[in-house]
């Protein structure tokens, strides 16, 4: 019970949305209940796992060609939350290959997912300097690679 699926009025998904969010949607009527959890509910209403919104929202960004803006957020998803350092899961920040302040970009190419304690220990170091390799190189993803 950790996110409720919204689909659009077209019934294509466009999000996950927590369930006091989703209840906010329920009362303000923008969205109805497409599915819920057997014999759960908040109040009047039944515990959604898929709401539909009542009125299509136009989802141009979508499919919207060009290079997708480099957040940290962005990064984590990219490398599926794993630590390029180590390989472990639970990566939590993000690393600067080349670090910034040796000239290193704030961009796709030069970040990757880190934990906090393999982050610092590479400290303002290459990979290499650091004898800390990458498991794989940083790529610019696709919308698509970004999604759900």
């Amino acid at each position: 019970m950790s996110g409720v699926i919204v689909l659009n009025a077209s019934y294509e998904p466009l999000h996950v949305v927590s369930i006091p969010h989703a209840i906010r949607m329920l009362v303000r009527e923008v969205a109805v209940v497409e599915e819920a959890h057997d014999g759960a509910s908040i109040g009047p209403f039944p515990l959604p796992r898929v709401l539909r919104l009542v009125r299509y929202v136009v989802t141009k960004w979508r499919y919207a060609t060009g290079r997708l803006q480099y957040t940290r957020v962005g990064v984590l998803k990219r490398d599926k939350y794993r630590c390029a350092y180590c390989g472990r899961a639970g990566a939590t920040t993000m690393d600067h290959v080349v670090p910034r302040s040796r000239g290193g970009r704030g961009e796709w190419l030069n970040a990757v997912a880190a934990h906090a304690s393999c982050n610092e220990k590479k400290g303002s170091r290459t990979p290499e300097e650091a004898g800390m390799p990458l498991l794989w190189q940083p790529w610019i993803p696709t919308r698509a690679e970004l999604a759900l």
